[in-house]
């Protein structure tokens, strides 16, 4: 896997980049097999030759003129004073009454790969622009709704909220109803049902989806393509290619509109020819909107986005395919193009484990704290712990945030405590109120301390400003209870913190059956229900093989659950991206798979899985 582009510095407003006046260089269309090689020597040296590529990017139709964007009366229409649409490519509305300007919105029809119009590129609707956004909605058939923005970013207003929380409201003379929505970590997807207010009622209503990516960081570019291309595939799912345009917007119309377009029309002709072109591809619809992809790093993304779909392609299943998926992945004698288990898992070893952003852990004075030297978090997502008065270094703990199915951060994946942190260990389960523990080892095993005991036999016990007091020990199956009361001693407040320790896993190997597993999750998750969801922590020894084989299978049977899919690999490959080393052998890898097979079989008799 790739680095990530450092993120800029100073925010990014609307500022338009210089052009280079060189721009006679051209860079031909890239077959797919070059693709790896391509990437690696543009992103040498920072991404020098990305920037000199996009420089070379022709900024727009030369001859494009923006008359009617620029009349007086449309000027309060646009959010941003030079973001606006060409007149020979915009959308128009039809008029209202005969105002002139009424058939004006910040908005451009865009080709997609094959499909001439295939887009509608507009901005993020303003407040006295939502009636508009929802006419032409209406009246170019649209059916699918790609936003990419928040809201709010940085305390700045990106997009006014154009449709209703629930219930339904009428924007014009449209008539928007909320009809569902569900709310994933990376995007939310909600259906409205949409009718125009007619004298006589006679307009049938129509179903308009709305996909909102949500993980798109108020600069930059995502950290990893993985949820942007399993958004793409969603809008791809969703969109019938009977509606009208598909509708992007980010706030400007611009930026990441432009790139999330370019990925789709590129992975359309990778499939068709077996090659891309970015640099063709960009200049051709900036003659349709002038300034899409806005920046040297979104550009850059899109490259990584296609060499990340180009490697490790659709890995997803259908639940009622994974039998014979396994019986695939198992056969010993599968032709060449069938990827075996041992295959498929070596892809996910071979990613590049950042040393370079593992700096804290890897401080003199925090090295102790480590259980393994090679299982460190990274900095970006670890777990910071509140500076201790007068002591530095006191915010570490080996210890890193895990995205959930749903929500991000839901996880905490940390090893089990040392006898020299569990003072530190405590004090995160207080300071980030989590009321869930998940003990994946025991003790001791093969002779070995794998664990400090930090919860007492009996009665109560104190570390630093914590005290931990047992009320209750159960057995289940597979698993014991315990419920334990966390009290901070400087002002006497209490928590209840339930503990699930699970037995029968060895440290080599895997547990002899999944049905355990499957009973701890649920119960871990009914805890967390009645909690209030704050993170709920996870350990075994080290912190990244059970560990890690515990937070994919969560996810993926939340997904199962959900939408009868799952993707094994890209779950894994996205928790290697956190913490080095989750999921770490391939029995664990194959435990996942076999665990889904054994749900599946469990709850077929009564869910639409098959």
């Amino acid at each position: 896997m790739c680095p990530p582009f450092p993120p800029p510095t100073e925010q990014q407003t609307v500022v338009l980049l210089p052009r280079s006046s060189s721009a006679s260089k051209s860079y031909p269309p890239i077959p797919v097999e070059s693709l790896e090689e391509e990437y690696r020597v543009r992103s040498a040296d920072d991404g020098k030759m990305f920037r000199e590529e996009y420089n070379s990017l022709p900024s727009g139709f030369a001859q494009g003129t923006y008359e009617e964007a620029n009349k007086e009366e449309n000027k309060e229409k646009n959010r941003y004073p030079n973001i606006l649409p060409f007149d020979h490519s915009r959308v128009v509305l039809s008029q209202t009454d005969g105002h002139g300007s009424s058939d004006y919105i910040n908005a451009s029809y865009i080709d997609g790969y094959k499909d001439t119009k295939k887009f509608i590129a507009a901005q993020g609707p303003k407040q006295e622009t939502v009636a508009d956004f929802w006419k032409m909605v209406w009246e170019q058939k649209a059916a699918t709704i790609v936003m990419l923005t928040n809201l709010k970013e940085r305390k700045e207003d990106k997009c006014y909220q154009y449709w209703p929380e629930q219930g339904c409201w009428t924007y014009g003379s449209v008539r928007v109803a909320v009809e569902d929505f569900t709310v994933l970590v990376d995007y939310t997807i909600r259906k409205f049902c949409v009718q125009l207010q007619s004298t006589d009622g006679s307009k049938t209503p129509r179903l308009v989806t709305q996909l909102h990516f949500t993980s798109w960081p108020d600069f930059g570019v995502p950290f990893s393509p993985i949820g942007m291309l399993k958004f793409l595939k969603k809008v791809k799912l969703v969109n019938q290619p009977s509606g009208g345009p598909i509708v992007v917007h980010c706030s400007a119309g611009v930026g990441r509109t432009g790139t999330f377009i370019v990925i789709d029309a590129m992975i359309d002709m990778m499939y068709e020819e077996q090659k891309v072109d970015v640099f063709g591809f960009v200049s051709r619809i900036r003659d349709q909107r002038s300034q899409l992809v806005q920046t040297d790093m979104q550009y850059a993304f899109i490259y990584q986005a296609l060499l990340e779909y180009y490697l490790y392609g659709d890995t997803e299943l259908d639940v009622s395919s994974l039998e014979g998926h396994l019986q695939k992945l198992h056969s010993t004698s599968a032709p060449f193009d069938r990827v075996g288990l041992e295959e498929e898992f070596k892809k996910l070893t071979n990613m590049r484990i950042m040393k370079e952003n593992m700096r804290t852990g890897n401080l003199p004075v925090n090295m102790k704290k480590n259980r393994v030297l090679q299982i460190i978090p990274y900095d970006f997502n670890r777990v910071i712990l509140s500076m201790k008065r007068g002591q530095e270094f006191t915010d570490y703990i080996n210890a890193s945030f895990i995205d959930g199915y749903r929500q991000k951060d839901y996880f905490i994946a940390t090893q089990g405590p040392l006898s020299s942190t569990v003072e530190d260990f405590w004090r995160m389960v207080w300071e980030w109120k989590s009321h869930s523990i998940v003990m994946l080892t025991e003790l001791q095993e093969r002779e070995q301390d794998k664990c400090f005991q930090y919860w007492p036999s009996e009665h109560s016990v104190t570390y630093g400003d914590y005290a931990v007091e047992i009320k209750s020990d159960t057995h289940c199956d597979t698993f014991s209870l315990r419920d334990l009361v966390l009290t901070y001693n400087p002002d006497k407040q209490t928590r209840l913190v339930r503990h699930f320790h699970f037995h029968g896993w060895p440290e080599i190997g895997i547990p002899a059956e999944g049905k355990g597993m499957i009973e701890i999750i649920a119960a871990v998750q009914k805890q967390q229900q009645q909690s209030g969801n704050h993170p709920i922590i996870v350990h075994c020894s080290a912190g990244a093989g059970r560990t890690g084989t515990f937070i994919a299978l969560s996810n993926i049977l939340e997904r199962v659950k959900a939408e009868g899919l799952l993707d094994v690999f890209q779950t894994v490959k996205s928790l290697r991206m956190q913490r080095p080393h989750m999921v770490q052998t391939v029995e664990q890898y194959d435990f996942c798979y076999r665990v889904v097979q054994d749900f599946v079989d469990i709850f077929s008799d009564y869910a639409n899985f098959k």
